[in-house]
């Protein structure tokens, strides 16, 4: 019906739906109610849980309308994740979706802060918004990118992506059976010093785990990954705006970012591998290691145990990236903890030279020697400047 395609549940196939019965609807119906009908057309493809629950329930959902009679169209693309634990269930929530979608393309349009919030009213743990676009005049003055920001500041997704170039996409898109590094950070410095460090990071990463794959695999990819929450407890999420000038320090570094809702690893772990059972790695400096071993995981009844368990998934690794050592002093002094010791080589500190006071320097010995932990030697390029 709908023409060819590589995919029948894909971006390409949404837009061919949506063009194939807007015509039609236009053709069938415009000359005899197109001067009092507002016209609108809801499609969706669905890739459905299947009967052993092994795949990743997801689809592409559409909508095109008008806001008055015979005027110009205007578009809405949606990717959604489904949670529920049956076809029927996934399918109730689509339905409700639907519903929610169009009315609020009609009566709750100028709620631009809120929209998306509407859209998934009475479903949000059951389908989750990780893409949005929207076209046409009835969202000018619309910013994607601060759509997608939203989508995770309101708990709706809990990633979205932000490409260093070309349109955004869905996690799924970019993550779909690759081996990933992770650069996970705050970002707060935007400067140029602070980002040619993050981009270093990252790259360096990048190689590690290109070392370990075979040589016809392909390549992995890397992705800077903020939260959208902050650094600390006691701190105000930081804005959308505060957000999207964080992603645009790495986008000039060249790095596409993977904004998440949560601040912990674990939780980038389980968004990541919904997507791939490849290779994943962590790319992380010592001082952001520092802070997970001090981190007290109260919202687990398990703890650092637990956290650590969830993080270190058997495809999971952190590679613990150099520091130097008055900077880690600094970092240390800063979490106000003072039971790490350290030597150093030219001033720089290694994880293998980096220790936690007993009881915790003991599970630090474990997941370094079961190469959990993997220490990444200090570049001569960096001992010799």
């Amino acid at each position: 019906m709908y023409g060819s395609g590589a995919r029948y549940v894909s971006r390409e196939r949404l837009e061919a739906m949506l063009d194939s019965e807007w015509e039609q609807l236009i053709n069938q119906l415009n000359k005899s109610h197109g001067s009092n009908t507002r016209f609108f057309a809801f499609v969706d493809t669905i890739s459905a849980r299947n009967y052993a629950g092994t795949n990743e329930p997801h689809g592409w959902v559409g909508l095109r309308f008008q806001l008055q009679p015979g005027g110009q169209p205007n578009d809405i693309v949606l990717h959604i994740n489904l949670r529920d634990p049956s076809n029927a269930l996934e399918q109730e929530a689509i339905g409700i979706l639907g519903v929610n979608l169009i009315y609020s393309v009609f009566y709750q349009l100028e709620m631009k802060e809120s929209f998306f919030e509407n859209v998934a009213q009475g479903i949000e743990k059951r389908i989750e918004i990780d893409y949005a676009e929207v076209r046409g005049v009835a969202f000018e003055g619309w910013d994607q990118r601060a759509i997608l920001a939203q989508l995770v500041r309101a708990g709706l997704a809990e990633a979205v992506y932000f490409p260093s170039s070309g349109p955004p996409a869905p996690p799924i898109e970019v993550l779909h059976k690759r081996a990933v590094v992770l650069a996970p950070g705050s970002f707060e410095h935007v400067d140029p010093t602070h980002a040619a460090i993050h981009e270093q990071l990252l790259a360096s990463g990048v190689q590690q785990l290109r070392g370990e794959l075979d040589e016809n695999d392909p390549a992995p990819s890397g992705f800077f990954c903020l939260s959208a929450m902050p650094l600390r407890e006691i701190d105000s999420p930081p804005g959308i705006t505060n957000l999207l000038e964080r992603i645009d320090a790495l986008h000039r570094r060249g790095g596409g970012v993977l904004l998440f809702r949560e601040r912990e690893l674990y939780s980038m772990t389980a968004l990541v591998n919904r997507y791939t059972k490849e290779h994943v790695r962590f790319i992380v400096g010592l001082s952001l290691l520092v802070r997970i071993w001090e981190y007290r995981f109260t919202q687990l009844a398990g703890n650092l145990l637990e956290a650590l368990s969830r993080l270190l998934a058997q495809n999971v690794r952190i590679y613990a990236y150099p520091m130097r050592s008055g900077d880690l002093q600094q970092a240390i002094q800063n979490l106000s903890t003072i039971d790490w010791r350290w030597t150093d080589t030219d001033g720089w500190v290694s994880a293998l030279q980096l220790h936690p006071g007993a009881p915790l320097g003991h599970l630090y010995d474990y997941v370094l020697a079961s190469n959990f932990f993997v220490p990444m030697q200090i570049p001569v390029a960096q001992i010799n400047s």
